[in-house]
């Protein structure tokens, strides 16, 4: 269902598509001050909780668990690291849809 609703809208980019889904990392300002990145609250919260359980299923798979891994070593908490594999795995997805191909692992 998130797949179909994902599909039916024209995205510029990732970029464009990890915001829809609310994986962006956004900056809150006010006037001169400047609080730092982190999650956008805002997004698709359907589409953002697929993206972030497929995350948790992916750590089984190896290069997902290496990049998890290095976001680790990398002094990324745990949720962090996980969100940051949500959003590869939503580049991924946007690529996908992009050129109308399946999924296949690197070294296949």
């Amino acid at each position: 269902r998130h797949l179909t609703e994902v599909a039916c809208r024209a995205f510029a980019s990732a970029a464009h598509l990890a915001a829809y889904a609310g994986l962006a990392p956004v900056t809150r300002r006010s006037g001169s001050s400047i609080r730092g990145e982190h999650p956008s609250r805002r997004g698709n919260k359907a589409l953002k909780r697929a993206l972030f359980l497929s995350a948790f299923a992916a750590l089984r798979d190896p290069l997902s668990r290496a990049y998890y891994t290095r976001k680790m070593s990398q002094g990324k908490r745990h949720n962090q690291a996980l969100i940051a594999l949500a959003r590869r795995r939503c580049d991924v997805l946007f690529a996908m849809m992009r050129d109308g191909t399946f999924y296949t692992p690197q070294g296949s």
